[in-house]
């Protein structure tokens, strides 16, 4: 009786969740389609253009991230202000958003554009690719400012339980830089449709081409996702000063720096991992290059859920509803173990023909697909760990992950890889395996702390950040 209870009730809540996580996964499936399609195009060109885009895109991850820890720190504190019924502190934090988006915006496009020399330099590129590398770097990040837009602001959108509008804003963006990828990349060639030759019009600058296409749409996607919160019927900060209120900022700060910190760490360690690799030759970049990129569409459902469970619980959280909250958590955890098990089963089965799509090296197909088939069986247990730790985000608790991130990141992944590789002059291989320790060390740790419910200010009777001005 108590079971059939509990299946209605997960039926019940599992449109609930999916109505927020499916849209997050739709926009992450066509932003790796577009680093598919992205990264198969520039390997056309050779591997050696393949390892000069390749080679700073850990950087990539290092800003990006660092930004997103803002828009947590809004996240938390917007879900649970609206699942408190509080509103216009809800649009209040919309409007600071827009001073956190200025202020990292300007910051990160000087601090990047003035090092984009050096960056291939630090990241042991190879000597002969680093002008290349750093070319495509400097262009990739002159838009800064509406990057740091799509991201903010996307993550307050989602605070108030819209995932659509980013997901269609992202979806045109994917659409405009595959477009301009195709036209900037190659050189006029002839083709053939539907039995009428044709020639293609084409710049072909190559991998400044890719840079260029990508810069353009990332420019788009800041202006429209702008236009969409102003427009925004719940959370437009239209009205409100974006002046700093640290009524608001402090909360959304407390929580954000951690995640801040964790983000920067992580994706620092990400820069250190990808070096010690870059420091193996080519093969090993190109190969963990395209490994990445494929493994990342096997994580789509994992971050589609995570971005559901912060929304959820911060609602939960917000409305002092417990026993909500707990409900919607075991259907997150069930989903999330369901689909990141499938997911693991369909990279290690095709893991080989996912490499051939980016080469025809058979040294980096065999390589590639090696570590992939490695990563896959991890997939469940780190997909575990990423709805644990949205949970905490919408609870606005990031000092404890950050701590469990940094230490498995530069603790397990990178000391081991530096072993491995730099003392013992072992091969990629031996690098990933440090990787999955990484991901088995964050679940075992995330599973302790969630079960042993300190961190749940419904059961410790802590007010939550946002509760707390």
């Amino acid at each position: 009786m108590q079971l059939a209870a509990r299946f209605r009730r997960f039926r019940a809540l599992l449109p609930v969740v999916a109505a927020l996580a499916w849209p997050t996964m739709l926009e992450q499936i066509m932003q790796t389609a577009v680093q598919y399609i992205d990264t198969a195009m520039v390997g056309s060109l050779g591997t050696a253009a393949t390892a000069a885009v390749g080679a700073t895109t850990t950087v990539n991850w290092l800003v990006g991230s660092t930004i997103m820890a803002f828009g947590i720190g809004f996240l938390a504190y917007i879900s649970q202000a609206r699942g408190a019924g509080r509103h216009d502190d809800a649009r209040c934090a919309s409007a600071q958003s827009v001073l956190a988006v200025l202020v990292t915006g300007v910051l990160f496009t000087v601090l990047i554009l003035t090092l984009a020399r050096h960056v291939p330099v630090w990241m042991q590129v190879d000597p002969s690719l680093r002008d290349t590398a750093a070319q495509y770097f400097f262009i990739l990040y002159t838009p800064m400012l509406p990057r740091a837009a799509s991201i903010i602001f996307g993550t307050v959108l989602r605070a108030a339980g819209d995932t659509k509008t980013p997901m269609r804003v992202g979806i045109l963006v994917n659409v405009i830089n595959v477009t301009l990828n195709y036209l900037l990349i190659y050189s006029p060639h002839p083709v053939t449709l539907f039995g009428v030759l044709f020639t293609v019009p084409g710049a072909g600058l190559g991998v400044v081409g890719a840079a260029v296409a990508s810069a353009i749409a990332f420019l788009v996607g800041g202006v429209l996702i702008t236009a969409a919160l102003y427009r925004h019927r719940e959370i437009s900060p239209r009205g409100y000063s974006i002046r700093p209120d640290f009524s608001v900022l402090r909360p959304c700060l407390r929580v954000a720096f951690p995640n801040m910190l964790q983000r920067f760490g992580t994706s620092l360690g990400y820069v250190a991992f990808a070096s010690m690799i870059n420091s193996l030759g080519g093969l090993s970049t190109a190969a963990h290059t395209i490994a990445n990129t494929v493994e990342s569409a096997f994580y789509v459902p994992g971050f589609g859920m995570q971005s559901a469970a912060a929304t959820l619980t911060g609602n939960a959280i917000g409305a002092r509803d417990e026993t909500r909250r707990r409900e919607l958590a075991r259907v997150i955890l069930i989903c999330e173990v369901t689909l990141m098990a499938v997911s693991g089963a369909l990279l290690f089965a095709f893991a080989p023909a996912m490499v051939c799509i980016f080469s025809r090296d058979e040294a980096v197909i065999l390589l590639g697909s090696t570590v992939l088939r490695m990563v896959a069986c991890s997939e469940p247990f780190y997909g575990v760990s990423l709805s644990i730790e949205g949970m905490l985000q919408g609870a606005g608790k990031t000092k404890v992950p950050f701590v469990f991130n940094i230490l498995g990141m530069w603790g397990v992944r990178n000391l081991g890889t530096l072993l491995c590789t730099q003392l013992l002059h072992l091969s990629l291989v031996s690098a990933w395996a440090c990787m999955i320790g990484h991901n088995l060390l964050l679940f075992t740790a995330f599973v302790v702390y969630y079960r042993r419910g300190r961190w749940n200010p419904l059961r410790s009777g802590v007010p939550a950040p946002a509760e707390a001005l």
